[in-house]
């Protein structure tokens, strides 16, 4: 899907209000007390962010003796990625937040490929979406400077912190995917049905296309399936964030409807 730089907005000035009622997110805990209650137990945590003004030290020492990954964030940072507002500390849930690009083909999921995408906030931009849907890796195809890096993890909130971002080139990520049995469903003008005609579920790499480029031949001709999504105004395409977020939130919807 092909497209133009998006803006940036800088997330720093936000303030730090309670969240509205019934917001609830299936990979997250909330509150060093509620984790460390959960930690007493069996238990799938495998990263836990913590205040870094606030005194967690009991949960620190916690998180060491077992091993558990530890992030520090600030005040504002721990109140964007709460599903309740200001709190001390959030546990990851279920998700392995690191791995080299065999080890999250090896694991069971929805892997998401950014196809050529230039653009380092465009990259943000959708890793955050794909990480707020719920999937469970990102591959890029495409390397990155030191500071095109920063620009990423910046304009994605620091998402790469809570789900694997992995750099490799097309040939070995398709390659991975299709040893792994992930099947290949690609957004592009050329495909033939709705995102919500074609089954998004189970091990699947899905894959959008670059700003100007779209989805590259060398995918397409690699790809399961390939959908389109529907378009009626005399602009030929809609913006790459909007592709992203129309297939994460579909793919999302079905495997909801499957649990």
């Amino acid at each position: 899907m092909h497209l133009q730089i998006e803006l940036f907005i800088d997330f720093e000035g936000e303030h730090q209000t309670p969240r509205p009622c019934g917001i609830s997110m299936a990979h997250q805990i909330q509150g060093s007390q509620n984790i460390l209650e959960t930690l007493k137990g069996e238990h799938d945590i495998e990263l836990v962010l913590v205040d870094r003004e606030m005194n967690t030290e009991l949960l620190r020492e916690e998180c060491i003796k077992q091993g558990i990954l530890l992030e520090e964030g600030s005040t504002n940072d721990l109140w964007r990625m709460s599903a309740i507002g200001t709190t001390d500390a959030l546990a990851l849930v279920g998700r392995e937040p690191k791995g080299e690009l065999d080890e999250i083909f090896a694991r069971s999921g929805s892997i998401w490929l950014l196809d050529g995408v230039q653009y380092p906030t465009n990259l943000g931009f959708g890793i955050r979406t794909v990480e707020v849907s719920g999937a469970d890796a990102v591959v890029l195809n495409i390397p990155r400077t030191h500071e095109d890096r920063r620009t990423i993890r910046r304009s994605s909130m620091r998402a790469d912190r809570f789900i694997p971002v992995v750099y490799s080139d097309t040939e070995t990520i398709l390659a991975t995917a299709k040893k792994a049995g992930f099947r290949i469903i690609a957004a592009e003008d050329v495909g033939t049905v709705g995102p919500w005609d074609a089954d998004l579920t189970g091990n699947v790499l899905l894959v959008v296309g670059a700003e100007r480029e779209g989805v590259s031949q060398e995918v397409l001709d690699a790809c399961d399936e390939v959908v389109r999504l529907p378009m009626d105004g005399f602009v030929p395409s809609y913006n790459l964030q909007v592709a992203v977020s129309v297939l994460a939130v579909e793919a999302l919807r079905q495997r909801n409807a499957k649990k």
